[in-house]
């Protein structure tokens, strides 16, 4: 033994891997990819909206190279899941880098989620992978324009009155929304240990 520290591999750090693997079309690499922001063809019924945001640090400085995976609903509240295939034209999972867009943002266009219980709220689950975290991230979103089902929902009512706005997307144009993810601060988006 020569005494010479050794460089750390792929399994004792993380990233950038990410991109490479996860949404390489999106940054320009040959491999392909199975999700990316398009999450619902135009034919899909539905209102179809869009969600933008960025992914912000403790300083509220952009993240550049984070990711950001959608799971949710079809506009009546089916889950394709293997078993109820709900919508055949809708997977319900979108996947987006923050990478190559100019201001950072993840840009999603789907169909607005329906209810998936009579007592809950539309919603769509988040997870946030980067680099430096260890263990992805688990959020939700919900809707500013839902505002009576999202005073019944099980979930958000779980979480603190003074912290619930951090999960609801703001409507900033007819049927498009804003959703910023902050890792931590004062406004720090609830995250869901699951």
């Amino acid at each position: 033994m020569t005494g010479k520290l050794l460089p750390q591999t792929p399994s004792q750090t993380v990233g950038p891997y990410f991109a490479y693997g996860l949404t390489a079309v999106q940054y320009g690499y040959a491999n392909t990819q199975i999700a990316d922001g398009a999450m619902a063809e135009q034919s899909l019924p539905g209102t179809h909206i869009r969600i933008t945001g960025r992914v912000l640090d403790m300083d509220g400085k952009v993240v550049p190279d984070a990711i950001v995976e959608f799971w949710q609903a079809d506009s009546q509240g089916r889950i394709a899941d293997g078993k109820n295939t709900g919508n055949s034209r809708f997977t319900g999972f979108g996947r987006q880098g923050t990478g190559p867009d100019p201001e950072n943002r993840f840009v999603f266009n789907t169909v607005k989620p329906g209810k998936l219980a009579p007592d809950e709220a539309p919603c769509i689950a988040v997870i946030v992978l980067m680099r430096g975290l260890l263990s992805h991230l688990y959020t939700r979103i919900y809707f500013d324009d839902e505002a009576a089902a999202n005073a019944t929902d099980p979930v958000l009512q779980t979480v603190p009155e003074s912290r619930r706005a951090t999960l609801i997307a703001r409507t900033v144009a007819l049927n498009e929304y804003r959703f910023d993810i902050h890792l931590q601060g004062a406004d720090e988006t609830v995250f869901f240990d699951v």
